[in-house]
């Protein structure tokens, strides 16, 4: 790469940075204050660029092409002042997991609003009046907007410098950022403060959308592409922290857009693309911070405490009542293939429900009774299946030998992962099973020559008799039963309650012995191993695997499950995935706009059902026991 190549893309990326940054400090402010992991961030960024292209469009173009982007990021400022409003304030005070839950449905019916409003097809701006040219920089031609671009991101960095330093708004927004309670205590009213918060934090990200107007088309794959990025700029600056959040905007920018101009480099004879690690370069920033400095470049560290977590209610061995009910509803599944043998289809679903309900309960197993959230145990349950996949392909093992070894696989990702992970806690934690979930997506994505790139591995299927689906059903319900009753005998033997001691208060636990990273580290892999075989049964199921089953979508729809269930029970899970993935699949068929109407019933289920369906469930019976006793 030339001197100039490379000055042409240094430039390149700080274009790109002011709108990573607008976005990253939209959210960096509503988590900082509310406390809120948003996930439909990206929806609002998405808004922005679509309202501005109807904006521009109505009003006429030309010259109207600037006030459309200001009216735009207002539009949306006044959307999620309105959605703050109507929905967010009804679940402050739910666990901070739950209002996870109810912002990615809110996610879902964003979308499909889009879809409905502007259609399908990706949407082109019209170019910037009096920016459209282009200027030339030692001999290179550099778009003119994106100098404009270039200046963007300091000129909002230094006006919200001025806002939260110089106003009497922006010192209590930094006071609540620093402690909620004692700004409350001191007659603040929070509800507001709150609202003016997300409203500012959509607005950014409004702008950043509607900025990109005349550089990328307006497409519905806005949201979750934007997300990630943001997410990575919140985590790398530091939580809460406007001047980190550029830091870290610059910086993933700038790296990407070096490793596009360095292209295929020959390495000790082998051709090495580094273009393509613009898929992953961000979370490979990310899982660097976050192991030598977790709380951001430029963000604080967060104050030790006696507890990480309050003190849940102790786990409950199953009683006459539930084990009577579950031998029902095991006699129930040994049925099912007989009672709808008429409908094959029936059968396959009952296959998905009950992978889906492995993965779910493997994930609980780590979030409910170890405390550790991940956000990315997709890449557990895409290792054994991608682990199954080419044992049969690749390695000529017979299926049965494939579906032993996928869950090693695995295991091996978690105990390197694992022991990166375990050392963090809460959001960090979080965020750090997000990176190496991408990183592992990113690998299986690329790698043509072994996994099949983009297209996946076809042909992975199981065994001769088990090629009718209804002798499949039956192994996968015996292999899936099974399991779940090995992760349930486990936490209650002296590893589960050694594993919630360091839950509910690691520093009391390490006091009288426990090893609470080496407990954590273990579960973590068992985790991974019963991820991995309910991606193996996947596998076999579908006969074919692609990257997206370790796609982040898939890690989002095992949180969907888990708490939409319940995080307090050991049958949430279970419940939580068999309602979310015949919610799916019974919507999916019977409405184009399947996801809006997804996220309306899990906002529902949220606000009615706090707890999740099965600690709803299990409270009510409690309470009418008791009423009877």
């Amino acid at each position: 790469m030339t001197f100039s190549g490379l000055i042409v893309q240094l430039l390149n990326g700080l274009a790109g940075a002011s709108s990573l940054f607008l976005v990253g400090a939209g959210l960096s402010l509503i988590f900082g204050v509310t406390r809120i992991v948003n996930f439909a961030h990206g929806s609002f960024y998405m808004l922005g660029i679509y309202i501005a292209y109807m904006l521009a469009e109505q009003l006429g173009g030309g010259m109207w092409f600037w006030p459309s982007l200001l009216l735009a990021s207002i539009a949306v400022g006044v959307i999620g002042a309105v959605v703050e409003i109507v929905l967010l304030r009804r679940v402050y005070r739910a666990p901070e997991l739950f209002q996870l839950l109810a912002t990615f449905a809110l996610m879902l019916v964003i979308k499909d609003a889009a879809l409905w409003v502007w259609g399908p097809e990706d949407l082109l701006g019209p170019r910037a009046p009096g920016l459209s040219g282009a200027v030339d920089i030692l001999g290179r031609r550099f778009p003119t907007y994106d100098l404009f671009l270039i200046a963007v991101g300091p000129l909002v960095l230094g006006g919200l410098w001025l806002l939260l330093t110089k106003t009497r708004w922006g010192t209590l927004v930094r006071a609540a950022t620093q402690d909620r309670e004692m700004v409350s205590a001191l007659g603040v009213n929070q509800a507001w403060l709150f609202t003016g918060v997300f409203a500012l934090g959509t607005m950014l990200a409004g702008l950043g959308g509607a900025l990109q107007l005349p550089r990328e088309p307006a497409n519905l794959g806005l949201d979750l592409a934007t997300i990630g990025d943001a997410f990575v700029v919140v985590v790398v600056g530091g939580m809460g922290s406007i001047p980190g959040a550029y830091v870290a905007a610059l910086l993933i920018a700038e790296i990407k857009a070096i490793c596009i101009g360095i292209g295929t480099v020959d390495l000790f004879g082998v051709g090495f693309a580094f273009s393509k690690l613009t898929l992953v370069v961000e979370f490979l920033v990310m899982a660097v911070v976050l192991v030598i400095r977790p709380w951001g470049l430029m963000g604080k560290p967060q104050a030790a405490v006696r507890n990480s977590a309050p003190a849940e209610t102790p786990l409950r061995r199953a009683d006459t009542p539930l084990k009577i009910a579950g031998a029902v509803l095991l006699i129930a599944l040994i049925a099912w293939p007989v009672a709808t043998a008429s409908s094959p289809y029936l059968t396959v679903l009952a296959i998905d429900l009950l992978t889906a309900a492995l993965f779910a309960t493997s994930l609980h197993f780590i979030m409910g009774p170890a405390g550790m959230h991940s956000f990315g145990h997709a890449a557990y349950f895409g290792l054994g299946a991608y682990g199954a996949a080419l044992g049969v392909r690749s390695f000529g093992l017979p299926m049965e030998v494939a579906l032993v070894l996928s869950p090693f696989v695995a295991a091996i990702g978690a105990l390197v992962f694992g022991w990166f992970c375990v050392r963090l806690s809460g959001v960090y934690l979080a965020m750090l099973t997000l990176a190496f979930s991408q990183i592992v997506w990113s690998v299986v994505f690329q790698w043509d020559d072994v996994t099949g790139g983009s297209n996946g591995l076809t042909g992975v299927w199981p065994a001769e008799w088990l090629a009718d689906k209804r002798t499949y059903y039956y192994l996968t319900l015996a292999l899936v039963v099974g399991a779940i009753l090995l992760i349930r005998r486990a936490l209650f033997a002296p590893f589960g309650y050694a594993m919630r001691a360091g839950r509910d208060s690691p520093l009391r636990a390490d006091a009288i012995g426990i090893d609470v990273k080496r407990i954590q580290w273990v579960a973590f892999v068992i985790a991974a191993v019963f991820a991995g075989l309910a991606g193996a049964l996947y596998a076999f199921s579908k006969g074919s695997i692609s990257p997206d089953t370790v796609a982040v979508g898939r890690s989002v729809d095992g949180l969907v499950m888990v708490l939409l269930g319940g995080l307090q029970t050991l049958a949430g899970p279970v419940v939580g995935a068999v309602t979310f993935t015949w919610l799916q699949d019974a919507v999916a068929r019977n409405t184009d706009y399947w996801r809006a109407l997804l996220g309306g019933i899990i906002l529902l289920l949220v606000l009615v059902f706090p707890q999740g369906i099965a600690g709803f469930a299990g409270g009510l019976f409690d309470r009418m026991k008791n009423a009877h006793a």
